[in-house]
C-alpha cells in the first residue's frame, strides 16, 4: 500500500519580473535552473498581464523583481506574478525584492502621513506571497510588516571583502554618513578592523530636502575614509559628506553602498565628487545612460542564490548571515 502513496517531491522554479533580467539570469544560473517562461505585456493604458507558459502546480516558487524605476509598475508586475502562481495552485511563494519598494517610509513623520513600506507587505501577502527575501532594508522593523518569514540579507560582506582586496585598512577608517546609520558603520568597523568616524548633519528648517553638513566626529585626516551606507539616490548627502571629510584633511574618500538607486542628478554629483571610487552592488539595474566611470558594480547573484537554495532546502538562511 505503501508504494501507492505519491513522495512529496519538492520543486524550486524561478520567475523573473522584467525590470533586471540580467540578476535573474545569474541566479538562474547559479543554482542550475532556468527561468520559467511567461508572457508578459504592459497594454496601451499601462494595465500589465501575465501568463506562465509552464504548469506551477505544487512548486515552490521565487518571483525575483527589482524595484527600480518605475517602481510602481515593477511592483504591480510582481504583485500580478503572485496572484497568478497562488490561483495556479504554487505551493510556496517568495517574493525576492534586492530592493524593497517604499523602504524609507517605514513610519509617521507627521500627521496624516502612510506607512507605504507596511502597505507594500500587506500587498504581498495579499497577493498570495508567503515569504519575503530582501537585501538590506532600510530600517530593520520593517521585517515586522509582513506576518510571516523574512529574510533580510545583507550586502555588506561582498562589500567589505573587495575594500579588504582593494585597499591598505592600516589607514582606514570607517565613516556614517549621519546618525541614522552609525550601527551600519560600526558592523563595517567591526569587519575591516578600522576605527569609526561620524558625520554630524541636520537638515535646513528653511529648504526643503537640502541637508547641511556641519562637523566631523572622529580623526580623519591624513586617512583614507570609506563612506557606507545601503543607498545611493540622488547622491546629494553623501557627496556633502565626501566634501567635508576632505576639508577636514582626509587623504581619500571612497564610498560603499548596496543599492545602487542614482536618480537625478545622482551621476553628475558622483562624476564631480571627491570619491576616489564608488562601490555598490547590483540589486538595481544601472541605466546605460549613466556613465559614472569611478563606479564598481559587484554581483549580488551569489548571497540570493545561496539563500534561496537554503529556504528551498528548509536550512537555515541565519546560518548563511554567519558564514558571511
Amino acid at each position: 500500500m505503501s508504494d501507492l502513496i505519491k513522495k512529496d517531491v519538492k520543486h524550486l522554479m524561478l520567475f523573473a519580473g522584467r525590470s533586471h533580467p540580467q540578476l535573474a539570469n545569474q541566479i538562474a544560473a547559479l543554482l542550475g535552473t532556468e527561468i520559467v517562461p511567461s508572457r508578459m505585456v504592459t497594454y496601451a493604458n499601462s494595465e500589465i498581464y501575465v501568463r506562465f507558459e509552464e504548469s506551477v502546480r505544487g512548486c515552490d516558487a521565487f518571483v525575483i523583481q527589482a524595484h527600480t524605476t518605475p517602481v510602481n509598475d515593477w511592483l504591480m508586475e510582481q504583485l500580478v506574478m503572485v496572484d497568478a502562481l497562488k490561483r495556479a495552485s504554487a505551493k510556496r511563494i517568495t517574493v525576492v525584492s534586492p530592493f524593497y519598494p517604499y523602504a524609507r517610509q517605514d513610519k509617521k513623520h507627521a500627521g496624516r502621513e502612510p506607512i507605504s513600506a507596511r502597505l507594500v507587505a500587506d500587498l504581498f501577502r495579499v497577493a498570495g506571497a508567503t515569504r519575503v527575501m530582501s537585501v538590506d532594508l532600510h530600517a530593520a522593523q520593517i521585517q515586522g510588516f509582513f506576518d510571516g518569514p523574512v529574510d533580510h540579507l545583507y550586502g555588506m560582506p561582498i562589500l567589505a571583502d573587495y575594500v579588504k582586496k582593494n585597499y591598505d585598512l592600516s589607514n582606514f577608517v570607517v565613516v556614517s554618513p549621519d546618525a541614522g546609520r552609525v550601527r551600519n558603520a560600526d558592523m563595517w568597523s567591526d569587519r575591516l578592523g578600522c576605527p569609526l568616524a561620524i558625520i554630524h548633519k541636520r537638515r535646513d528648517p528653511n529648504v526643503a530636502n537640502t541637508v547641511a553638513v556641519h562637523e566631523v566626529v572622529g580623526e580623519v585626516e591624513g586617512k583614507t575614509c570609506l563612506l557606507v551606507d545601503d543607498m545611493i539616490d540622488t547622491g546629494g548627502t553623501i557627496c556633502l559628506a565626501a566634501e567635508a571629510l576632505k576639508m577636514q584633511g582626509a587623504a581619500k574618500v571612497v564610498a560603499a553602498a548596496t543599492h545602487p538607486v542614482l536618480s537625478g542628478p545622482a551621476a553628475d554629483r558622483l562624476n564631480r565628487s571627491a570619491f576616489e571610487e564608488v562601490i555598490v552592488t547590483n540589486t538595481l539595474p544601472i541605466d546605460p545612460k549613466v556613465q559614472i566611470p569611478k563606479l564598481t558594480v559587484l554581483s549580488i547573484a551569489p548571497l540570493l542564490a545561496k539563500a534561496i537554495r537554503a529556504v528551498f532546502e528548509d536550512g537555515s538562511v541565519a546560518a548563511l548571515m554567519n558564514e558571511q
